[in-house]
């Protein structure tokens, strides 16, 4: 063998040793997440939370930044372009997996250009009007809406945001015509639902449940497939006058394509141990969201079945993006 094969031999024979003693020395420094939304809503939430428990856990600091637009996809487009060392994560959300079917012109692909980590958790929607819409019950706004299409706006956090299919989904249930008001964030959404500049929003149950108890917004239905607990009084979608109606938004983890499964590894198990604590379990249910763990290998089918799934949503309901 020559010194040049050689040298090669044992080049590669390094190489092969560099990704376990990273994973093992992982992290060394700073750790970013990315946040794809506006402060405030149920991903800048929690993952501040997660954060907290993965700086302590790893004795490095894990910092959240907000970079909300475009429905998630400039701070998403962010972390595509980042080194794939497991220094930049992105959390994402369903968000994420429908805009590979309603935004196909983007400057990545989800499942090309990222790596599942972990999901974190989810949560019911809840479908909220402000007081001076007077409808009183899920069926009296959807006469309210019949009555008058077109007349009647719904706020969201963007195109391609759970709040915005919850929207188009039960507009296609419901044969109703109310025009979409997508803002750069929750926030800016939730804040003109209350003040009643917009006639109806459907927002994290997390997020809104307070303003509902407070008599600020009036709850007509909330999305899953069972009462809240946090929202026991009202009704589900399905049950108060929209049958079969259902949905979630759920919170996940990705980093860049190319970063070391080991490192991918070890986030997932620091995740899952974050999520299963009893505090956090406790404290994640009074507020109505719900613990999630699954594998890298299972989080990513579970994307791969929620891409399919609201692809075949935009196509039946014929949904488009707001130029």
């Amino acid at each position: 063998m020559s010194f040049l094969s050689k040298t090669a031999v044992v080049a590669a024979a390094l190489a092969g040793l560099v990704l376990p003693v990273q994973a093992e020395d992982y992290p060394t420094h700073a750790v970013r997440i990315i946040v794809p939304f506006a402060a405030g809503g149920p991903a800048d939430v929690y993952c501040r939370q997660l954060a907290q428990y993965l700086s302590d856990a790893l004795k490095q600091p894990f910092v959240v930044e907000d970079q909300p637009g475009a429905g998630s996809i400039i701070g998403t487009t962010a972390v595509a372009r980042a080194a794939p060392d497991g220094y930049t994560l992105l959390a994402m959300s369903n968000t994420h997996t429908v805009n590979e079917s309603l935004v196909p012109n983007k400057p990545f692909a989800l499942m090309r250009d990222f790596v599942p980590i972990a999901p974190i958790n989810y949560s019911d929607l809840v479908m909220v009007v402000p007081p001076s819409v007077p409808a009183k019950t899920l069926k009296e706004f959807i006469a309210l809406a019949k009555a008058q299409p077109g007349k009647l706006n719904y706020a969201s956090s963007g195109t391609g945001t759970p709040y915005h299919m919850a929207g188009e989904l039960f507009k296609s249930m419901t044969g109703t015509n109310i025009v979409h008001v997508p803002y750069r964030g929750s926030s800016g959404a939730r804040n003109d639902v209350l003040g009643g500049q917009v006639q109806m929003m459907f927002d994290a149950i997390t997020t809104m449940a307070p303003n509902v108890k407070a008599g600020q917004v009036r709850a007509l239905g909330t999305t899953g497939t069972k009462r809240s607990t946090v929202l026991p009084d009202v009704p589900t979608v399905a049950e108060a006058g929209v049958p079969g109606y259902e949905t979630t938004i759920w919170l996940g983890l990705m980093a860049p394509k190319g970063t070391p499964q080991a490192i991918v590894a070890k986030l997932n198990a620091e995740i899952e141990k974050a999520v299963n604590r009893a505090d956090v379990k406790e404290m994640w249910a009074k507020q109505g969201a719900v613990p999630m763990t699954m594998t890298p290998a299972a989080f990513g089918a579970y994307l791969d079945k929620d891409i399919a799934k609201w692809a075949n949503v935009v196509k039946t309901a014929n949904i488009k993006v707001e130029q």
